[in-house]
């Protein structure tokens, strides 16, 4: 038998269920599944006891900062972090400079992840030229250069009828679908943080949820009226959510995705003027970060996905008003739902683990590159060795990114990444120090 790694003494949990079963990974695939497997003389043994098996995971909204910001992150660095975090395959976001509104673009940046090996990446789209939101881009070249995710993301697309352009396009090609940073322009303008009873107190200028409302709204009934696909980024509020489960009464076909920002934290934590804190859309109120519990937890919201957003730190020790939204996720990301969702009981490690693994890998059609699928003989050996029960305080420097803006640092979690393998080979183990820090 060709030298192989087996995984001993570990539950499995994927869309089948969860088992105990022991794996074995040789030539990119698993091989064998058992409850017991004899790993001869000559094979890597992996021990993972007291840790779950799974999937590998999947992020929907990762930017990677290249092109153009190579020295905030890289693609080398940023999917050396996703691989940290246990994810196998993330879409990268276009809004990039230039942005990624040309197939050879599309093309420079899957070319990128490739020889950086660390994760799959698919990257995303833009809906309009130069995502000025004025003109549609060439839907079907970048869909046969290999994006499936149309998106302006950063901003929101305001032109409705370019929307319902890039819509009826999407509705005719197999797999694609529009994503929308659903923020009314508008609205929104001068905003850095929920508008709302901290803002007031800070005297910032807010962004209300109204926004966000507005054009999730606007979207579902475009998606409705020319049969598209279509994907809430980032949902940050109940109001986002009342307008997904109406549509989905009319037959809409939406999917939603919710950041463990917006799931762990609140604009409470704002109050200090720590931008760390400071996201787009921003963090909300306690009651819209218990509906979005809670919707997670009842299989209503289809995903976890990171908006990883690498910024310098000169960029975020800014006051409120003059520093960039984001933060970094992809190590945390994990850490983060167990901690907020699956420690205090509000949702369970199954369900989490769908969100972040096979449900988003079908939303973004990863599950036909081989990720998000049951671990049984014969399936690509994408998957993450978990251990749920690891606590570990959030270090920056021990983590991939190059940028060090996560509001997590300092803090203790529950729940690590232990292995991270991509075919088979091993992409991220604990016991590693991470060589794209800088």
């Amino acid at each position: 038998m060709a030298p192989s790694t087996v995984l001993r003494g570990g539950e499995v949990i994927d869309e089948l269920g969860t088992r105990r079963a022991e794996l074995r990974l040789a030539d990119g695939h698993i091989v064998e599944v058992a409850n017991s497997i004899d790993p001869g003389p000559d094979a890597d043994v992996i021990d993972a006891l007291g840790c779950v098996i799974v999937p590998g995971l999947v992020d929907l909204q990762t930017h990677l900062r290249e092109p153009g910001d190579g020295h905030v992150d890289t693609i080398e660095s940023g999917t050396a972090a996703a691989a940290q975090g246990g994810f196998t395959a993330v879409v990268s976001m276009p809004n990039t400079t230039p942005c990624i509104d040309h197939p050879d673009l599309v093309r420079m940046v899957n070319d990128l992840a490739r020889a950086a090996a660390h994760c799959d990446v698919m990257s995303s789209a833009a809906m309009s030229v130069g995502r000025a939101g004025d003109r549609p881009t060439d839907i079907a070249a970048l869909y046969d250069a290999g994006a499936r995710l149309f998106t302006d993301d950063g901003t929101a697309v305001m032109d409705s009828a370019v929307v319902r352009s890039v819509m009826e396009r999407v509705a005719t090609l197999p797999g694609a679908y529009v994503g929308q940073h659903a923020e009314d322009e508008a609205l929104i303008a001068g905003g850095h943080i929920n508008e709302g009873v901290v803002s007031a107190e800070l005297g910032i200028r807010g962004r209300p949820v109204a926004a966000e409302a507005i054009v999730v709204d606007r979207d579902l009934r475009l998606a409705e009226l020319t049969g598209a696909r279509y994907h809430v980024l980032h949902a940050s509020c109940a109001q986002t959510l009342d307008l997904v489960r109406a549509a989905r009464r009319r037959g809409v076909d939406v999917s939603v995705e919710v950041t463990p920002q917006h799931l762990a934290l609140t604009e409470e934590m704002l109050r200090g003027g720590d931008a760390l804190y400071k996201m787009n859309p921003p963090l909300r109120t306690t009651a819209d970060q218990a509906a979005l519990r809670q919707a997670l937890a009842d299989g209503q919201i289809d995903a976890i996905a990171t908006d990883h957003a690498p910024h310098p730190d000169e960029r975020k020790s800014l006051p409120l008003h003059e520093a960039a939204p984001g933060m970094t996720g992809l190590e945390t990301s994990l850490a983060a739902a167990l901690t907020e969702l699956v420690e205090p009981g509000i949702a369970a490690l199954e369900t989490v683990i769908a969100a972040l693994s096979w449900k988003p890998a079908r939303i973004a059609a990863l599950n036909e590159w081989g990720h998000g699928g049951p671990l049984v003989a014969g399936a690509p050996a994408n998957l993450a060795v978990i251990d749920p029960h690891e606590r570990w305080t959030v270090d920056t420097a021990e983590l991939s990114s190059r940028s060090s803006n996560n509001p997590f640092r300092g803090r203790v979690l529950n729940g690590r990444v232990r292995h991270t393998f991509l075919r088979g080979s091993s992409t991220w183990s604990v016991d590693r120090v991470p060589s794209a820090a800088g």
